[in-house]
């Protein structure tokens, strides 16, 4: 049962240098560093218990997000965890319509970015307090209490809460074996960290060898920058990997549509199962004409990473824009927001394969995406989870990846939780690791 008053709120701005190793590099983000606003929440119903949420980052900006994460902290503070949770409708409904802040949103941006750090700390609390992992706490929730999270603003037109409600209905049937066989196989998980555009192909064949050796059959290759780069690239992956193993290609947003187009049937013959994010995040019918052109060659479009809301997403399936269509449990309003999103894709039967990687998204998606397959999609076909090898020393509660798969999480929590000595050290500008690089850089 949730309890205790809010009573402390800290936000910090945790940033590692990953951008000096080429680490998460691609055809738009060429210098990378991994960061978080990450947000501390403490009540005073003395059971020791603390609520920590995350947002991703890539190194400047982290301090905006900090700020909004402060400019909303008085929706939270003095506030009964209890009294959020039993309406958390409407909470969620305050804390993105404040009528000055959304005036910087509404419902995107950094301010977006806040809520979700915010939100993520609540639930993290809720599932803590519960004695359950976050995947667990949704899955065992009564289809009434589940939906009663979810702001239904803007999507009645596709999805209504009693359409909602008959899905989560159908997903009662067989939800027992489902999470049976989580919990014996887990997840199926693809990798992207074989092959960022800022490694040499030295690396790049070097961590694909010892991929394939610790079992992976799905790879991911950054794509963009130069035609014939990729080509060669792409080319090296597929003959390490094989014909039978699945191969897709993510532009980060790099190409206009006419290009993406003609750039894909020059790719074509690597045969990816999906490009990913190949033009504008915002452009719902460019991604439409770019779905309907790729048709012929057999490859699907995925995106969703920087989609900002519920409402793009919407947008995305009328159109028949994506093939694949790509959650951020960091990018979305939190749990609640990307729930409206997994039950929209049902409804229009399109799979889910959540972004991960950065700090801390492969921690927290999983609970989301092992959720899904439980008590809404009942699915793996075409289905699997992004998994990026870096950073999750950091955290209390690392993923655990066993034969390719994401096995569901057994602690208490939405696994945010960092470790405090990580956060120390890496707290910018005045943690020791930042404190000594940007001494050197002075130099």
């Amino acid at each position: 049962m949730a309890r205790g008053r809010i009573c402390h709120l800290w936000v910090r701005d945790v940033r590692f240098p990953t951008s000096l190793g080429g680490h998460g590099s691609d055809a738009m983000h060429t210098d990378p560093d991994y960061s978080a606003a990450y947000v501390v929440l403490e009540t005073d119903a003395g059971d020791g218990l603390k609520g920590y949420g995350i947002t991703f980052t890539l190194g400047k900006g982290t301090e905006v997000v900090v700020c909004a994460v402060n400019a909303l902290a008085h929706h939270v503070l003095h506030k009964d965890l209890k009294d959020i949770v039993s309406d958390f409708r409407s909470f969620y409904r305050q804390l993105t319509s404040d009528g000055q802040l959304r005036w910087i949103g509404p419902e995107k941006g950094a301010v977006h970015l806040a809520t979700a750090a915010i939100l993520n700390a609540v639930w993290d609390l809720w599932a803590k307090q519960e004695g359950k992992p976050l995947w667990k706490l949704l899955v065992d929730m009564d289809p009434r209490t589940l939906l009663s999270c979810i702001d239904f603003r803007y999507i009645t037109d596709v999805l209504t809460e009693e359409d909602a409600f008959e899905i989560l209905k159908k997903g009662q049937v067989g939800k027992k074996e489902r999470e049976e066989q989580m919990l014996m196989h887990g997840y199926p998980a693809y990798t992207t960290s074989c092959a960022w555009l800022g490694y040499s192909d030295d690396t790049l064949k070097q961590l694909c060898a010892a991929a394939l050796k610790d079992g992976w059959t799905r790879f991911k290759v950054k794509v963009g920058a130069d035609l014939q780069d990729d080509v060669r690239r792409c080319r090296l992956v597929r003959d390490m990997i094989g014909p039978e193993k699945t191969l897709m290609m993510d532009a980060n947003q790099r190409w206009d549509v006419p290009e993406a187009v003609e750039w894909m049937s020059k790719l074509a013959e690597f045969k990816p199962l999906w490009i990913e994010e190949p033009t504008s995040p915002d452009d719902i019918l460019g991604h439409a004409a770019i779905s309907k052109a790729l048709v012929p060659l057999g490859i699907g479009v995925a995106t969703g990473e920087q989609c900002h809301n519920r409402v793009i997403f919407k947008q995305l399936l009328q159109a028949n824009a994506l093939q694949f269509l790509q959650i951020d449990s960091c990018r979305l309003g939190s749990v609640n927001e990307n729930l409206s999103v997994l039950l929209m894709a049902k409804k229009f039967g399109i799979p889910v394969c959540p972004h991960a990687g950065g700090v801390g998204l492969c921690e927290l998606v999983q609970h989301l995406i092992i959720f899904d397959y439980i008590s809404i999609s009942a699915s793996l076909e075409n289905r699997m989870c992004e998994y990026v090898d870096h950073l999750h020393e950091h955290f209390k509660y690392p993923v655990i990846i066993k034969q390719a798969s994401y096995m569901p999480p057994k602690d208490a929590g939405y696994s945010t939780e960092m470790k405090e000595d990580s956060v120390k050290k890496h707290q910018y500008p005045y943690g020791e690791v930042w404190k000594k690089l940007l001494a050197a850089q002075e130099n």
